[in-house]
């Protein structure tokens, strides 16, 4: 039996920090951040380089420790009201290989947080360029669009009025007001720290395939 990348630790740390999200405190505290955060998430990283290939070979598993597909639990506070130093989660991306470091591009994520694990899969805020492409597959291959989020429930950010060059009675306005092409699979804090956890990954993964490949298409990249 596999060893498990995760430790409930971790959820602890991230509770503690949570409740001490000061400079001071998580400086006291870096070894276990070490120990039960990072460390892990970059075995993780690194063992699903090659396993990440089943869903599909353009998808990117970096174990670089900065600049890969672990975000730094640092917040960008600059122009934020919340000055709080630290996130109080870990975010794992694994991108479109064809997307250069973009966050924006059709790929994966890995969200591990106290009550609040899952993996999400698509398009977040896309450009303008790519979004468009996005509504048009959408509303030319309609059928098409209706297979590939079979299953799913997308989440995210929406406009208020039909985007413009789209009747407001199209049979898929909903879905062509989105600004986001998000779906996501809950995954229990125990499933994460089983030992079976790159299975249960995996598997969550391949509930996205459809989605995923019908946004990278629609952005006219491989998939």
């Amino acid at each position: 039996m596999a060893e498990p990348y995760f430790n409930p630790r971790l959820f602890q740390f991230l509770a503690q920090l949570r409740r001490n999200n000061r400079r001071s405190w998580f400086l006291k505290h870096k070894a276990e951040f070490e120990e039960f955060a990072r460390r892990p998430s970059l075995r993780f990283i690194t063992d699903l380089r090659l396993r990440l290939r089943e869903i599909s070979p353009w998808l990117i598993s970096d174990p670089k420790p900065v600049g890969g597909s672990l975000f730094r639990i640092y917040r960008d506070v600059r122009f934020s009201k919340d000055k709080s130093p630290y996130k109080t989660h870990i975010g794992m991306h694994f991108r479109h290989a064809s997307t250069s470091e973009s966050v924006h591009g059709p790929g994966v994520y890995l969200h591990l947080e106290p009550e609040g694990c899952f993996l999400a899969g698509g398009v977040w805020q896309p450009d303008p360029r790519a979004l468009a492409r996005i509504r048009d597959a959408v509303a030319w291959k309609p059928d098409e669009w209706r297979k590939a989020k079979r299953g799913l429930e997308l989440s995210g950010e929406t406009l208020s009025r039909p985007p413009r060059g789209y009747c407001s009675d199209h049979p898929l306005i909903e879905d062509l007001k989105r600004k986001d092409f998000v779906a996501s699979v809950d995954l229990p804090e125990d499933q994460v720290c089983g030992p079976r956890f790159m299975t249960d990954f995996l598997r969550a993964a391949r509930k996205m395939l459809p989605l995923l490949q019908f946004l990278s298409e629609a952005e006219k990249l491989r998939f």
